[in-house]
């Protein structure tokens, strides 16, 4: 199910993750190791500096950067992110910001190389079988949202739909529209609150036609912003990170 030369892999936790949603966490961990990779988690570990970045504050996302190419560098080991933005931040982000400094640009260059987001880490790196990941089904339909830095800086689509569309007896129901932003865009959603919120009711509208009682993302800020909005609308709908379905999927005893 996976390359043999791949036994081990650094956790980027991410700001929010680590924050308001530790289970996605701890999620994560457990379906790594379920798939025989042992997790390293550097407790010196910050920010990534994307809010800095996107709103222009070079300098300040340029120390964070800095601190954590300091952090990764100590192992070798494919760093893991469980968000589509945080890693395109390490992946392209990083390098243009030192796109003037030869030395530091190549470090953030050789950490941006083996900087994978979490459904991309299982799909490309590990090259999981998706048909022989879960024993267990899921209940109910599921739908996907498509969150825009993983789909656009990274360039990853398919990775999650086909782990989730593998699962047993899974229900996958197309979201119509899956590939439109969610309304959220970290700082966006406070500069633009009455954009955010028109974006955030169209998403929603297209989540209520598909009768799914779970919508599954890889970044968690697109999944707070839209269970806030289903939260107010009395809606019973949940929202999930792709890492607990899965570990909701697999059994030990068919990964021990």
């Amino acid at each position: 199910m996976k390359s043999q030369a791949v036994t081990q892999a650094q956790l980027l936790v991410t700001c929010i993750v680590d924050s308001v949603f530790p289970a996605v966490g701890e999620a994560v961990v457990s379906v790594l190791e379920r798939l025989g990779v042992e997790v390293v988690f550097p407790e010196a570990q910050t920010c990534c500096g994307q809010p800095a970045y996107n709103s222009g504050f070079q300098a300040e996302a340029r120390h964070l950067a800095l601190h954590t190419l300091a952090v990764l560098e100590r192992s070798p080991a494919p760093v893991v992110i469980p968000s589509g933005s945080c890693a395109a931040m390490v992946v392209k982000g990083y390098p243009h910001l030192f796109a003037d400094e030869p030395t530091l640009r190549a470090r953030a260059e050789a950490l941006a190389a083996r900087t994978y987001e979490f459904s991309q880490f299982l799909t490309e790196v590990l090259c999981v079988d998706p048909a022989a990941l879960a024993a267990s089904t899921p209940a109910g339909k599921f739908t996907y949202h498509a969150a825009c830095h993983l789909l656009r800086e990274l360039g990853v689509r398919d990775s999650a739909p086909r782990l989730l569309g593998a699962l047993p007896g899974l229900d996958l129901v197309p979201l119509p529209g899956e590939d439109q932003c969610c309304g959220f865009g970290g700082l966006f959603a406070v500069k633009h609150d009455a954009i955010s919120a028109a974006m955030l009711d169209k998403k929603l509208g297209n989540v209520r036609t598909t009768g799914a009682g779970t919508v599954v993302a890889c970044d968690m800020s697109c999944l707070m912003h839209m269970q806030g909005g289903l939260a107010r609308d009395g809606a019973a709908t949940r929202c999930a990170h792709l890492a607990e379905v899965l570990a909701e999927a697999l059994t030990d005893e068919r990964h021990a």
